[in-house]
């Protein structure tokens, strides 16, 4: 994924309810920050929220998928965030919801 000017704003305009929402490129994709703390990142065209402390065992309940890869030597590795329901991307609200409560464990 090539992270465009449009993925940029569309993701600033998703968040803007939280605050001071600032985004950086990295590794083909797109980290997003909300007042300086990363929260969410885009990689493979999938929106994903950072999880830490009770958040873990939320996004487990709710069925929320856990991002890995598959390092070069052929061994998976789990990243701390996991995959957001398509239905948020239509929905800044309840986005916004979601990733209030994921900022609030980190």
């Amino acid at each position: 994924m090539a992270v465009t000017a449009e993925d940029i704003a569309f993701a600033k305009d998703l968040f803007a309810d939280l605050g001071t929402i600032s985004t950086r490129k990295m590794f083909g994709g797109l980290s997003i920050y909300c007042d300086g703390k990363i929260f969410a990142i885009i990689v493979e065209d999938q929106y994903r929220l950072k999880g830490a402390g009770d958040m873990i065992a939320v996004f487990e309940a709710e069925g929320w998928l856990r991002w890995t890869y598959t390092r070069k030597d052929g061994t998976a590795s789990a990243m701390p965030y996991w995959d957001m329901p398509e239905a948020l991307l239509d929905d800044p609200q309840e986005a916004c919801t979601w990733a209030r409560r994921a900022l609030a464990h980190l």
